[in-house]
């Protein structure tokens, strides 16, 4: 049984999914200090003109928190503006209307805290992508041992083609010429379905 130990990000990119594919169990941490400028809050999806990022805001600015004590700020009322954009995004997308629903009712339960809608959102991703992984809450790292830590690792300050988990494999999307790689999982299932884990596997990095 292989264990993973990794961050719990906000609609993960398919590098995220890449990195624990082949694990049978990925364990997050609470406890784990919060990190601005990460993917902790923040996602891509692409929208017709551009790549657009979509960043969950959070009460404060208070450094060296534990992350399941991030707040979020419901007063600039980012959950509907993230529901528009995705809909922008991919209103056209062929498994758009059987996806979207499960989707617009996590954000709609206005979760308190940053963890429990990462960790929903995970859960949900997970499931359309047919992939059985355990997932386990780890409160001290001391309780467990791990076949891979891959915490810190993936940073959008760094290109994916530097780590050794995914590589692009180009699948249709609706806008641009060019294939935009490593977008939100979202991307991936809104336009593929039920190929999407056929395509990522095929995005696993080659040793």
């Amino acid at each position: 049984m292989t264990t993973i130990a990794a961050d719990l990000f906000y609609l993960p990119n398919l590098e995220f999914f890449a990195a624990i594919w082949a694990a049978d169990e990925v364990a997050f941490f609470p406890n784990d200090t919060y990190e601005r400028k990460s993917f902790f809050n923040r996602s891509q999806i692409l929208l017709s003109n551009k790549v657009e990022t979509l960043s969950v805001p959070i009460v404060g600015r208070r450094p060296r928190i534990p992350q399941r004590d991030i707040r979020i700020d419901y007063g600039q009322k980012w959950h509907s503006k993230h529901l528009k954009s995705i809909q922008s995004a991919y209103g056209k997308a062929p498994f758009f209307e059987y996806f979207f629903p499960e989707f617009e009712a996590v954000f709609m339960r206005k979760t308190d805290f940053l963890w429990e809608l990462s960790l929903e959102l995970v859960t949900l991703c997970l499931r359309l992508l047919q992939q059985p992984v355990k997932m386990s809450i780890c409160e001290n790292q001391m309780d467990q041992q791990f076949d891979k830590d891959i915490r810190g690792q993936i940073k959008p300050s760094e290109h994916f083609s530097g780590r050794n988990y995914y590589q692009a494999h180009a699948y249709t999307q609706l806008f641009g010429l060019d294939f935009e790689p490593n977008l939100s999982i979202i991307d991936l299932l809104f336009c593929e379905g039920p190929m999407a884990k056929n395509i990522l596997q095929e995005s696993l990095k080659k040793h």
